[in-house]
């Protein structure tokens, strides 16, 4: 098991690096940043200091290694390097130093801020959001699945599958507006809920408080294509099991349907469950782009949204290799947790 991680986490470097390598050339490797970074009103001097603090002034290779090592956790920066950056980390050697840092994402072209503060300070809304809306689409689709291949060819089955085909058909802006318009404008007076995107309220006294009711909109509508994908492979995946012959032995040895079903039935059915559950979770992240901007929520989405539309490359760069590594995180794990589910699919 231990060298099948140790391959996982060599490839989802490696992964990493290309991302790493598409997203400089892509957003820095063209084009002059320090336009942007000074505005309309600065002169040529004003330019030149920048382009020289942003390592514009250099080959493109080398603006590529010195980006390379500002990301990179394992890092060579000089003693200045790490004062006037601020690097967090464990450095050891003399003037040039060598160490193991949390990754320097560099500033905002735009409030002059660490990119990674302004990351980390939205990330917990992203992941509040996902969870949730992961959790409504597990709460639903798992039980409704089940209870469509055990009540197969009637109408509780055929209306599973029709639901879900209109789950996956509709994209998740054009429901969140559907969301937006319906619960949160036409109907706010008998639900309650609101286009307000914060996931905390300032009460009277300044205090920050955990508010999770404007959650409810954005979750729901993030979690109805993982729900309707959830719902068709636990019945696709429950058909295939309850015709295998330890099923039959099973109701032979006098366990009741329900012990049947939901032990032994379920557990063995959940491998492609899992497959889709790990693999939505790291797709909401990136779905959850346009659900936050549609509602407002205070999340990563948003955060990206926002600085695209000013041209904050670092902003944006940094975001995307936020949800690359989340995206490799939690597709290692979903490979450890089929050995756990599942035991004939274990890694020794």
């Amino acid at each position: 098991m231990l060298k099948f991680i140790t391959k996982k986490i060599l490839y989802g470097l490696l992964v990493l690096l290309g991302v790493v390598i598409l997203v400089f050339f892509l957003f820095q490797g063209f084009g002059d940043p320090s336009r942007l970074v000074m505005g309309q009103s600065g002169d040529s001097a004003t330019q030149a200091n920048i382009r020289k603090e942003l390592y514009l002034d250099q080959p493109k290779w080398k603006q590529f290694v010195r980006y390379m090592n500002d990301v990179s956790p394992l890092c060579f920066h000089t003693k200045d390097e790490i004062t006037n950056k601020k690097l967090k980390g464990f450095f050891f050697g003399g003037h040039n130093k060598i160490g193991l840092k949390i990754p320097y994402l560099r500033k905002s072209y735009q409030t002059k801020r660490p990119v990674w503060n302004i990351l980390m300070q939205a990330l917990p809304g992203t992941l509040m959001l996902a969870i949730a809306a992961m959790f409504i689409a597990m709460l639903i689709g798992i039980p409704l699945g089940v209870m469509a291949a055990v009540k197969q060819y009637t109408w509780l089955d055929t209306s599973a599958i029709f639901t879900s085909i209109v789950g996956i058909s509709a994209p998740s802006f054009f429901m969140g507006i559907i969301m937006v318009y319906v619960f949160g404008f036409v109907l706010s007076d008998w639900t309650g809920l609101h286009i307000a995107g914060s996931w905390f309220a300032i009460d009277e006294e300044g205090h920050r408080r955990l508010t999770m009711q404007n959650l409810i909109l954005p979750a729901i509508t993030l979690g109805i294509r993982p729900l309707a994908i959830i719902t068709q492979l636990t019945r696709s995946a429950m058909l295939d099991v309850l015709d295998q012959d330890y099923i039959r032995t099973a109701y032979a040895k006098g366990l009741s349907k329900k012990q049947v079903i939901w032990k032994h039935g379920l557990r063995n059915a959940l491998n492609p469950v899992i497959t889709a559950i790990t693999g939505w979770f790291a797709e909401l992240l990136a779905g959850a782009f346009f659900v936050e901007y549609i509602f407002g929520w205070q999340g990563i989405g948003k955060v990206t949204v926002d600085a695209l539309e000013k041209l904050d490359y670092p902003v944006v760069m940094g975001s995307v290799l936020v949800a690359a590594t989340f995206f490799i995180v939690i597709n290692i794990l979903a490979d450890v947790l089929y050995g756990v589910v599942d035991p004939r699919v274990r890694v020794e």
